[in-house]
């Protein structure tokens, strides 16, 4: 199987990561690398909470995740219990991987805001993360209640079943994301799906049904790319393409028989 360049987290992840998808811009993404180190100057006290979050932001934004912690902290000390500023802060300690103090920071958002739909999702991906696919398919659910119209809170509970196997749920919140934004899947890494599977067949399959779903839609390029993904990773009911309703249109384009076609000698036919 041939490595692909990863797609942009945070999300389905942090996908998304999955990825499943924390509440980040769509250019940050998360990977793993050397120890993070501070680059930036140390907050000042005398700077006014909402002076502290922008810059926060903007350390954030340029992937100096540990110096936006630190203004967020110290924001923290004049807005105590501010649920968006432990929501950035819980999203900082996140991208750093440190999981437990991620949680914490989520939880306390949520006790301070019952109602903010962003730290339950985030608290969701902890959990997803540590794959605890139980409890976060709760915390996506309960962002869902709350917002119904994210796009990445419906990625990430699909993630979460089909780290399950649940297929059937993974892919009705797959659909429901692609109904509120068709490009989710292009903006996120795959990474925090990938890195969930147990098996290459469980990727390949996740590939399939990305391409099931785009053909539903209507995206026949897109359907193709995963398509040939899941070709490509050795999907074993790849035959099911010449028989499931969502393909019937792709099915007419010559380009579907080119590349079916051209499948590796090790799928059968």
């Amino acid at each position: 199987m041939r490595a692909r360049p990863l797609l942009s987290f945070v999300a389905l992840a942090l996908l998304a990561c999955p990825s499943v998808l924390a509440q980040v811009s769509p250019s940050e993404q998360v990977q793993i690398g050397p120890p993070p180190v501070r680059r930036a100057e140390a907050p000042t006290t005398t700077a006014s909470a909402e002076e502290l979050e922008k810059r926060g932001d903007e350390l954030r934004a340029e992937k100096d995740y540990l110096d936006a912690l630190d203004y967020y902290r110290v924001a923290l000390k004049k807005k105590s219990n501010n649920a968006v500023l432990l929501n950035k802060a819980g999203i900082s300690e996140l991208l750093l991987q440190r999981y437990k103090e991620a949680r914490k920071d989520f939880e306390r958002s949520i006790k301070a805001d019952r109602t903010y739909a962003e730290a339950y999702n985030n608290l969701g991906v902890v959990h997803y993360e540590e794959r605890k696919y139980g409890k976060a398919i709760k915390q996506y659910e309960k962002a869902i209640k709350l917002r119904n119209d994210a796009a990445s809170y419906y990625s990430n509970l699909g993630a979460a079943y089909f780290a399950t196997k649940q297929f059937e749920k993974a892919n009705s919140a797959y659909s429901q994301a692609l109904q509120l934004d068709p490009d989710i899947f292009e903006r996120v890494s795959r990474a925090g799906v990938s890195a969930q599977l147990s098996s290459p067949e469980d990727r390949a399959h996740f590939d399939y049904v990305l391409a099931k779903l785009y053909a539903q839609i209507g995206n026949l390029d897109r359907s193709l790319v995963y398509l040939g993904r899941a070709l490509e990773e050795g999907y074993k009911a790849i035959d099911d393409v010449y028989k499931d309703a969502e393909f019937a249109e792709l099915r007419k384009d010559p380009r579907f028989t080119q590349l079916m076609f051209a499948r590796p000698p090790a799928i059968p036919q």
